[in-house]
């Protein structure tokens, strides 16, 4: 049996790309790069069991971590239990686990009373594994419990197969139980839970009602459990301690203690054979769960299933293959490893959504928005742009049932909104950049033009709030008057700049449809960033110190003074306690300090560039967010600033920022991660940073930095057409990792970007690399698109509009980076 740490030799790899350009599916296996336990520890929240790409049905070891969002983790806590549904690298209270099996070699004396059905006695007495026992790989997990009972677990879409086996010794017991508890990993089971066991066939049904996470809402999932093995001795039900073989049905309350009344069924056999347990899962009925149990494993062929999910995975990640160049294996497997997360979440529940289904798609665990569409769905419309159409057409159909694109969304709930209407920007991308299958791209426009437009009376879970102040102020006010619709009345900085951002995006989606009324207004309301900039704001460290920049955002009333917020609260650096999240008592950014939040300005950094000073103050500020440990890599506000050197002529700073983070904040051990990966978004940033463009999503853009590789093969999907970009002179100590010039389809290629046609219409990008900085890609005329025009580079600027070029690039730009 292989094992998850089982790898390719570099000789093998650079064999296998030896052709590169035309590397055989069979030469190389990009799954045996994939290490799921990357992040199962240190907050990561990873799911690292079995699945499907989008699979609804997850099935893992579930431990008593406080960091189980994802199930299992490898911090020495012990297993509470083994279930088929999870999301992946959420933060908050962790979501799913239903339904949970647990196996005992048998009952002390064979007395059902002697063995511990409570989840928290059972993990604490029964629970414990080694990690050495652990083996993950695409479409299984397996782990053996110190008792001796090895679990290993495959899934279907809406299915998992579990095989128990026994090799322990259970107290003087001969008969083997499993049990099945109707709780979840939060406890958050309410009302009346209910489960049968047919004692001929040990069938074990129910349902249960679950609190559903970072919402206001609940669900009800249905669950049908069948066993394959050995004969069974006897079955019934459990209530908290204590069980009986003679009652075979039970419906149970929540109790009034705050935490659900243990609860469920279990079933004994007369041997210790192998027993395969089928868990099929439904959110519709327990007939539909029992359904998709049969179709989906109808034989319990566990090596089959296991086949299966294994070919879908290779087929996914297919698409990008790489030429190693000497590069060690650790790089190799970081890269594959993210790219396989970014297909975890949002899982595809078409046909189980029991509140609308009008024959589309239907996608859920958006978890959330605002952390995915800055590179998780960018990096999926290159690799499987058929799902993020289907995750478009669900959004689109959401709306038309719920009224609003959600921002989050799980187990059919309005999540609660972060910032901004980020579906819009999700939309906008997708748009662009030629995604169209199946989807009503009127009904889409439609819906982004009704979050900048109407606010809902719930804008803390939809839509934007205090729209009235920002159509007749230009921002939104600190402590608002807003009395359309409700929600916690902070974060009035950050959902100023991301509305700005918001009708960006709208802009360029209407004026790619040809409605140039909406290009105009939404183009103008983008410039709304403007009002909170306050020019003579200074920055103070803790102790006092002036950290020796003036101008950042600041909240302003809704009479146009101004109001305070320190530019380092919330930082990376700020030990105060500082609330900036939903809170109530939360201040007016979210989850990011305004020195971050001061970046946030994706469609023009022209004019921001001007107003801090020029390309030599905006690229100082930069490096001081990053040197002084100010931004948190492990939050997706720091994603785009790493590469927000290139707006300033300096693409090597974003070269060198993104080696600075990896492999120093991004590793392949089980602590790898910075932060939890939420459902993929860390996945998506190493991915698209190793390969070397990294995306402004909502807009055409992407940013050269050299391939962590000596060469990287994207195929498109849509056109079969692959894109090539090779690393001349590729040194694989990264030493020579700035770009001296470069082609494009053998034509001398200046710009430091290139646009989405690069992958649809495989183009070849050949990057040839130095140890020093060079003047590649510094022109005003080599730098990314913006609003407002660039100026202060060589008395140069660009000529969207017309202005006065008042700075100089200055000779020691970028001084104490050793770059010059």
């Amino acid at each position: 049996m292989h094992s998850f740490n089982s790898r390719l030799s570099s000789a093998a790899l650079a064999l296998a790309a030896s052709t590169f350009g035309n590397v055989a599916a069979a030469d190389f296996d990009p799954l045996t790069y994939v290490d799921q336990l990357i992040g199962s520890s240190n907050g990561g929240n990873v799911f690292p069991g079995a699945s499907l790409p989008y699979g609804m049905a997850k099935a893992v070891a579930d431990t008593t971590s406080g960091s189980n969002q994802g199930g299992f983790t490898l911090d020495g806590s012990p297993i509470s239990g083994f279930s088929a549904m999870h999301d992946s690298g959420t933060g908050g209270s962790p979501s799913l686990g239903n339904f949970p099996l647990f196996p005992y070699v048998s009952c002390p004396n064979d007395d059902i009373d002697q063995c511990e059905f409570p989840k928290k006695t059972r993990s604490a007495d029964h629970g414990a594994f080694t990690d050495s026992s652990v083996v993950a790989r695409p479409g299984y997990f397996e782990v053996t419990l110190n008792s001796g009972v090895n679990a290993a677990m495959t899934t279907t879409m809406h299915a998992a197969l579990f095989r128990f086996t026994f090799s322990g010794t259970g107290g003087n017991g001969s008969y083997p139980l499993i049990l099945q508890d109707l709780t979840d990993l939060s406890d958050s089971r309410q009302d009346n839970a209910t489960v049968t066991i047919d004692p001929t066939t040990g069938r074990i049904t129910g349902s249960g009602r679950f609190q559903s996470s970072f919402s206001q809402g609940k669900y009800v999932l249905n669950f049908c459990t069948d066993f394959s093995g050995p004969k069974i001795h006897d079955t019934g039900i459990f209530v908290n301690s204590r069980a009986s073989t003679d009652v075979k049905n039970l419906t149970i309350s929540r109790s009034i203690n705050g935490y659900p009344l243990p609860g469920g069924a279990f079933i004994r056999f007369e041997t210790a054979d192998p027993v395969l347990a089928r868990v099929g899962l439904s959110f519709i009925s327990t007939e539909q769960a029992c359904a998709n149990a049969e179709s989906e494993i109808p034989d319990y062929d566990f090596d089959g299933i296991e086949k299966a999910a294994t070919d879908a995975w290779r087929e996914k990640l297919s698409p990008i293959t790489i030429s190693q160049g000497g590069v060690d294996d650790d790089y190799v497997k970081n890269f594959y490893s993210g790219i396989y997360r970014t297909m975890m979440n949002p899982q595809n529940y078409t046909g189980e959504n029991p509140l609308f289904d009008n024959g589309e798609p239907y996608f859920d665990s958006f978890y959330c928005l605002w952390d995915s569409f800055r590179s998780q769905i960018p990096f999926l419309i290159l690799t499987d742009p058929s799902a993020v159409a289907e995750m478009i057409r669900s959004l689109i159909d959401t709306y038309k049932y719920e009224g609003w694109l959600p921002d989050c969304r799980m187990t059919f709930s309005r999540g609660y909104t972060q910032g901004g209407s980020n579906a819009d920007i999700v939309l906008a991308d997708g748009f662009l950049k030629g995604i169209t299958d199946g989807i009503d791209w009127d009904v889409g426009y439609e819906a982004v033009v009704k979050d900048a437009e109407v606010e809902p009376f719930d804008w803390s879970s939809q839509g934007r709030g205090g729209l009235d102040s920002w159509k007749a102020l230009g921002y939104i006010p600190v402590q608002d008057f807003d009395h359309v619709g409700f929600g916690t009345m902070t974060r009035s900085i950050s959902r100023t700049l991301e509305y700005s951002y918001n009708d960006y995006v709208i802009s360029l989606f209407s004026a790619a449809r040809g409605n140039s009324a909406d290009t105009e207004k939404y183009l103008q309301s983008s410039d709304n960033w403007r009002s909170l900039y306050k020019k003579d704001q200074k920055s103070l460290f803790a102790s006092g110190v002036d950290t020796g920049y003036t101008g950042f955002f600041q909240p302003k009333y809704l009479n146009a003074t101004w109001g305070y917020q320190d530019p380092l609260w919330c930082s990376n650096i700020d030990n105060a306690g500082t609330v900036c999240s939903l809170q109530n008592t939360a201040h007016e950014t979210f989850e990011s300090s305004v020195w971050e939040y001061g970046f946030f300005v994706p469609h023009n950094q022209g004019d921001l560039i001007t107003l801090y000073g020029g390309p030599d103050q905006f690229v100082s500020r930069l490096d001081f967010l990053h040197d002084n440990n100010i931004t948190y890599i492990g939050n997706e506000p720091a994603f785009l600033t790493v590469f927000q050197y290139h707006y300033a002529g300096r693409p090597a700073l974003s070269a060198k920022r993104a080696h600075f983070y990896i492999p120093r904040y991004f590793d392949t051990t089980p602590d790898g991660l910075p932060g939890n990966d939420d459902s993929g978004a860390m996945g998506s940033f190493v991915a698209f940073s190793m390969m070397g463009l990294f995306p402004n999503p909502g807009q055409d853009v992407y940013l050269i930095i050299p391939p962590f590789f000596e060469g990287i093969n994207i195929t498109n999907p849509q056109t079969g057409k692959t894109a090539t970009i090779r690393n001349v002179n590729f040194d694989p100590t990264y030493q020579a990792i700035y770009i001296q010039s470069a082609t494009l389809n053998g034509e001398p290629y200046t710009k430091n970007w290139v646009d989405h046609s690069f992958f649809t219409e495989g183009k070849e990008l050949v990057l040839t690399l130095g140890r020093n900085e060079s003047t590649w890609g510094t022109t005003v005329q080599d730098l990314p698109p913006s609003v407002g025009e660039y100026t202060g580079f060589n008395e140069t600027s660009s000529k969207r509009r017309l202005r006065s070029v008042r700075s100089r690039y200055a000779p020691n730009f970028g001084q104490g980076l050793g770059l010059n």
